[in-house]
């Protein structure tokens, strides 16, 4: 997994905008709700974004990946080795962490974000 790949896709998202928070991260949200987070600088450590609650620990048993430091409760992995997913299932991955938390935004803003793109 290449992080600034990985970084690309998370701004290819549908309503997907990134903002600079905490000086160093770089977050990606929809609707205003983070879906991922990586380093600003480039190249990218790691990358961390929502899993599933019964991905969450298939996941974080893997080596290179571990509960995400402060998002862990609400089921955050980080990405700490490039070695430990390949491109193909990180872009899964990444997409079902936007998709996850566009599901919880309003109606009415999933369609706004709809007809913008």
């Amino acid at each position: 997994m290449d992080f600034e790949v990985a970084k690309a896709l998370c701004r290819t998202f549908p309503g997907a905008t990134e903002d600079r928070k905490w000086d160093t991260r770089a977050v990606f949200s929809v609707g205003e709700k983070m879906f991922a987070m990586s380093d600003h600088a480039v190249p990218a450590q790691g990358i961390c974004f929502n899993v599933e609650d019964e991905r969450f620990l298939e996941l974080t048993d893997r080596p290179g990946i571990i509960p995400a430091p402060y998002l862990a409760r609400a089921k955050w992995v980080y990405v700490e080795n490039a070695k430990a997913l390949s491109d193909a299932e990180a872009a899964a991955l990444l997409l079902r962490a936007y998709e996850l938390i566009f599901a919880k935004l309003t109606r009415k803003l999933q369609r706004q974000i709809g007809e913008e793109a």
